[in-house]
This record gives C-alpha cells, structure tokens and sequence, in this order.
C-alpha cells in the first residue's frame, strides 16, 4: 500500500460537530501513575495512538497488569517502585519523548539496568536535559552521546535534588517530578512556565506537593515516600488534535466547526489566544472543571481576513505543538509575521522550524527563518495552482496533518507522504477530516 494522501480539492462549507480522542499527554501521564498505585486504576477515553500503546507495552515489560479494551483500560499497579523485571530489558519508547523521558524518571529507583530507545526521529532528540538531572538522584547512565539507545541502573539510596529546569520542557520537569515520588525528602524544582498536567495529577492524588507561582517561573516542593491510591479517569479531548480542525475551519469558506469536551489547561491553550490576536472566532461554552483540568465545547467559524502579528514570547510554550498550524494562518494574513525564541521547536520530532519555513515556502510565501525565528510575508489572496510534494520529514506526524490542512484550504496539487505517522498521535486523523467533507485518495 502506498504511504502517501493525494489531495487536489479544497473542502467545501461544512458546519458539523465533532470529538476528537483522548489527550495524549494526560493518556501516558494517567498510565505512568496508575503504574505506580497499589491496585486498579480505571481509564476512559484513552487514547489508542502508538504513543500510547508503546506506554502500555513499556509498563507491561516491567510488570505490570494492563487490560485494554474498546471501552476502557485497566492497569493493576504494585506501588510505589513496584516494578518487576527480568534483567537486561528492552523498553521501546517509539516515536514518544513524553514517554521515553518520563519513564526514566520512574526508573531512577531500578536496581537491574534497563535499556530504553526509539524509533530513527526519538534517537535524534536530546536526552542528556534529562540524564543529567537524575544522576543528581543517584542514577547512572550509558548514553550515545546524549541520546537513545540509552541503559539506565537505578539506585537504591535515591538523594532529593534541587533541579532548574530552563527550557520550558514539561517532559524535563515531570520526569524529575516521578524520580521524586519515591525519594525520600524534599525535591525542589525551580522551572519555567511549561504544561502542567503533572502537577494538576499530583493535586488531584493528594501527593506532598507545593507550588509557588511567579511570572516567569514555578517553585515546585515535593516530598516522596507517600503511596498513590488507585484512581479512575475520563481523559478529554486534545487540544492539540483539535488545533487541526480549528484551524482547518478558520481557513475554509463559509464553515462552523463544534468541537466537544476538549481540555482547554491554560498551559495549553496558546494556540487560541494566538489565533483570537489574528482574528480567528472561537468561543468555549459549556466550561468546567473536571479533576483539576478546564474543559469546554469549542465553537469555530471560517473567516476571510487575518491580522498579522509579532506574537508574544509568553505564548510559545504553551502553543509549541501547534505553530505549524499558526504559521498557516500567518500565510494568509496582511502583513509580517514574526515569530521568535523557537529553538524548541526544533527539538521535536523533526526541525519544524525549519519545516514550518519549507512548507510555506512550497507554497510560495516569502519567510526569513534563523535557527530561532522566522518571519512570515503574508498573502491575503493566496490560491495554489502548483504541485507540492511532502516528503523526507522524519515520519513527523504534526508535519503530515498540518500539509493536509494547507492542501484542502490553499489549493494546489499536493503529494503528502507517510499517512502512517498519525499512528503515533492521532490514528482517526483520516477518518474525522473526511467525515467533513474532505476528499482526499
């Protein structure tokens, strides 16, 4: 079968409600927990993406009882550093740096060495931002230069840290976060604003933990040592995913778009506030709280003008999945857009930096890109005849969905290759855009 979405139509007016999947990141950080509780933890509306599943197998290898299911999953943990394994095992993290950096800080406490990798794109990315922090807790590691494959040996004596953690990684910071559950005394994280799922988790389990919220930075207090009870869950929807469809609405002509139950965390909702300052109409109705999280109903509307912008630097961490998706708003807004401090972005999957730059290129708008910046020359009336082909992109599946978006809004002939990469974050991609109209072969 051919690895690739022919797409040579724009999508027509819809106006349709929709639900996206689970959140992934709350998917992975409920099983990395439930792990860690003595008895049985129950999800709904898990995700089922290969992220996920690699979770799931991970956790299996180290001994613990999962049961998934259409409708739910059931993971049994032993507790705290409750894991039980053979020696010299293999955990494949995939496509995954939420788990392969998380899981090690689940293993800081392991007394036989595990070794952890991934998929060509993970084996990439920087592990050392992470090693290097848990070998203050007593952990030793065996490396490639930093990055996967990597074989970790726990210790049995874990020391509690004092850790900065300045890029703005939730990844960094909740791996540190699980080392310290089990480490007796006070870990202290000094961190940069970033997602916080895993301190919204911590709250909601009644783990010893406390926040003291600055403008530029958090101070997080943990004491480990005290056990998790088991706890159920009913993941809502991601943001994340949902960004594609927001933005694929703005886009289109004549379109409203409901998008149900997504969670709207203010850590996460970036995209919105950056595409409300370009002129993008959404509204949330139907707010509340579920388990600390905010959730709403998302209603979106297709619109014909973009306001360009200089997008404030406060708002990139909280919208760092997503700029593939604002840049094509840029592209058809009146004036320069400026983008800056997003070195970050190129330590995902793939340079998306330098993707968001290349895609926009192909369509012929004008971009000054720099290893941390780029510039988008806006084009009102952009209307593609060419043929572009995407390829070579590391298998990055924000790159795909994002190329599928531009495709059925510019126009154009487009050749968008490795369909499989929604697998690792959101397999029904395919299945809800048609379902809008989409026409894609």
């Amino acid at each position: 079968m051919k690895n690739y979405i022919k797409i040579s139509k724009t999508i027509s007016h819809f106006n349709k409600s929709i639900k996206i999947e689970g959140d992934k990141s709350l998917s992975i950080r409920w099983a990395l927990l439930a792990s860690q509780a003595k008895g049985k933890s129950i999800c709904l509306n898990l995700l089922k993406s290969e992220d996920v599943i690699n979770t799931l197998k991970c956790l299996k290898k180290l001994g613990t009882k999962i049961k998934l299911s259409k409708k739910k999953c059931e993971i049994i943990g032993n507790g705290l550093n409750g894991f039980r394994y053979d020696k010299n095992i293999i955990l494949n993290a995939g496509n995954s740096g939420t788990l392969g950096r998380l899981i090690l800080g689940l293993l800081v406490h392991a007394k036989k060495k595990v070794l952890i990798k991934g998929d060509k794109s993970l084996s990439k990315r920087d592990f050392k931002r992470i090693t290097t922090p848990l070998e203050k807790f007593g952990a030793k590691f065996q490396t490639n230069l930093g990055k996967l494959p990597i074989i970790i040996k726990g210790t049995g004596y874990p020391k509690p840290i004092k850790y900065n953690e300045l890029r703005g990684s939730a990844q960094c910071k909740s791996s540190v976060m699980l080392a310290a559950l089990n480490t007796k005394g006070s870990t202290i994280i000094k961190a940069k604003k970033s997602r916080n799922h895993s301190e919204i988790l911590f709250k909601y389990l009644k783990l010893p933990i406390k926040i003291i919220k600055k403008k530029n930075y958090d101070f997080i207090k943990i004491n480990g040592g005290k056990n998790i009870k088991p706890f159920n869950y009913n993941i809502p929807s991601d943001i994340s995913s949902s960004a594609f469809f927001i933005v694929l609405t703005a886009l289109s002509k004549n379109s409203k778009l409901i998008i149900k139950n997504v969670n709207i965390n203010p850590s996460r909702v970036g995209i919105l506030k950056i595409l409300r300052m370009m002129g993008v109409k959404i509204i949330e109705k139907n707010k509340k709280i579920y388990k600390g999280e905010k959730i709403a109903d998302l209603f979106i509307k297709s619109n014909n003008s973009f306001k360009a912008i200089n997008c404030p630097v406060e708002f990139n961490s909280s919208a760092i999945d997503e700029f593939l998706l604002i840049f094509l708003v840029a592209a058809k807004a009146k004036g320069v857009s400026y983008f800056k401090n997003l070195a970050e972005l190129n330590q995902k999957e793939s340079p998306r930096l330098l993707w968001g730059s290349k895609i926009l290129n192909k369509m012929g708008i004008k971009t000054i890109v720099t290893k941390d910046s780029i510039k988008i020359y806006g084009n009102p009336n952009l209307k593609i005849k060419r043929q572009i082909i995407i390829d070579k992109f590391l298998k990055d599946h924000r790159v795909f969905m994002s190329s599928i978006v531009a495709a059925l809004t510019f126009g154009g002939k487009w050749k968008i290759y490795d369909k499989d990469s929604i697998k690792t974050s959101f397999p029904t991609f395919i299945t809800i855009i048609k379902s809008l109209g989409a026409k894609l072969t």
